[in-house]
């Protein structure tokens, strides 16, 4: 058996791709998830090869080390939180981390501000404020349902963080002509 961690992946569709390209190069895929795949046998050092550059191809990257690992990790737990509705916080994003991953949170806070330049409060606001740009771009919901929907404790509360990241409100954002979103793996 063989745990490939795989870098970038952020979404369904990113399961999809890395699971298909996988089984084209001959693996069989026990179990997916985002950033991490379990294959059923062991890879020869000529077949990592092989997935490495399948999986650089697709945008996405193998991770080695256990520092890459864990911010990986992170990332995929904060971008489950902000898209995935059936996951919810019910205690603080630090206490969630650290129990998620087993490790003290202020060893977890320094590694990931060390390695992205960014904290993991900024990197998780970050994420929700462009789940909320997706969601006015679409248009389908108001601004409180968003509001309601990414757990903030109201519209206005939103509406200042929105303001404060995006130095303009969601309001205005929502009459722009061209929407400018970034995709997750640019935050």
């Amino acid at each position: 058996m063989t745990n490939l961690y795989i870098k970038n992946m952020v979404c369904d569709r990113c399961i999809m791709a890395v699971k298909s390209e996988l089984e084209k190069l001959g693996h069989h895929v026990i179990s997916i998830a985002l950033g991490e795949v379990e294959l059923e046998k062991e890879c020869t050092e000529i077949q990592k090869k092989e997935v490495l550059e399948r999986m650089r191809s697709l945008g996405f990257d193998l991770i080695d080390d256990k520092k890459s690992k864990t911010i990986e990790r992170i990332k995929t737990i904060v971008i489950e939180l902000v898209y995935d509705k059936k996951k919810t916080l019910t205690i603080n994003l630090s206490d969630y981390l650290s129990n998620d991953l087993g490790q003290d949170y202020s060893a977890l806070s320094n590694l990931f501000s060390e390695i992205e330049g960014i904290t993991i409060e900024r990197y998780f606001i970050a994420q929700k404020i462009e789940r909320v740009k997706e969601l006015l771009t679409y248009g389908e919901l108001t601004l409180s349902e968003i509001a309601f929907q990414l757990h903030y404790s109201n519209v206005a509360h939103l509406s200042n963080q929105f303001k404060k990241t995006m130095g303009f409100t969601p309001t205005y954002f929502k009459q722009l002509k061209v929407k400018k979103r970034k995709q997750i793996d640019d935050l």
